[in-house]
């Protein structure tokens, strides 16, 4: 699957995207793909990596077209809430520099017992902040691997972490990181989908200050239930 070829239709419909407006990206260079025989046909795995970069900037529209995109119509069931464990939340998390805010990170998702391979786990998100920092200027960062490692993980895993204050992380214009968000998926489907419901919650006014308001793993879970079943209402 991850390396399944598309063409600009089946590219339009995977991104939620009008295919004019898809056909013209590609046309300037701005989709990561190639013409065999003057058609465009565009690789799943790199698209799914430029979704990433993408996703930011998308609208809430957008995000929840592209969230619901392969599974059928539940409302706004808790995706988020659903995957993390109080367990994997810690506040605060005892890390000021990014190594080892994802080694805690990674210790956090080990509390879940589904967590085969941590040592792999742990170098496939590092290799992927080397790549490019998944920090925001909002003090969100969401590192998680490169692609999906199934062999490594037992389910889908998510875990949270703040930090006592903003540390660096990457974010443009120096900004400073204090909410992290560990995702670790077996899928590309799923990996896709956790980043388009987390991409929508930061778009929620208030939630980010909930979240460094939240004194307890319980306190923070509940900001982030609440909020996911809220979203029926944007």
């Amino acid at each position: 699957m991850a390396n399944e070829m598309m063409d600009l239709e089946q590219l339009a419909d995977y991104i939620q995207r009008d295919k004019r407006e898809v056909t013209k990206l590609a046309n300037r260079g701005h989709l990561p793909g190639r013409k065999v025989s003057g058609e465009w046909r565009f690789a799943r795995a790199e698209i799914n990596q430029w979704l990433e970069a993408q996703l930011p900037a998308y609208t809430e529209q957008q995000l929840k077209a592209l969230e619901s995109r392969d599974v059928p119509a539940q409302g706004e069931e808790p995706l988020i809430a659903g995957m993390l464990a109080r367990t994997n939340i810690a506040v605060p998390l005892p890390a000021s520099t990014r190594a080892s805010v994802l080694k805690e990170l990674v210790g956090l998702a080990e509390q879940s017992w589904h967590v085969y391979d941590p040592a792999a786990i742990l170098e496939a998100i590092r290799q992927r902040e080397e790549m490019g920092s998944t920090a925001l200027e909002s003090g969100v960062a969401i590192p998680h691997p490169r692609r999906p490692l199934p062999q490594a993980l037992g389910d889908h895993i998510l875990a949270y972490g703040r930090t006592a204050t903003g540390i660096p992380f990457g974010a443009a214009h120096g900004a400073l990181t204090d909410i992290f968000f560990l995702v670790c998926c077996q899928d590309e489907s799923t990996h896709l989908r956790v980043l388009a419901r987390l991409s929508r919650l930061l778009l929620l006014p208030g939630f980010m200050d909930a979240l460094r308001e939240a004194a307890t793993a319980v306190e923070t879970w509940e900001v982030i239930d609440a909020a996911e079943r809220g979203l029926s209402n944007v």
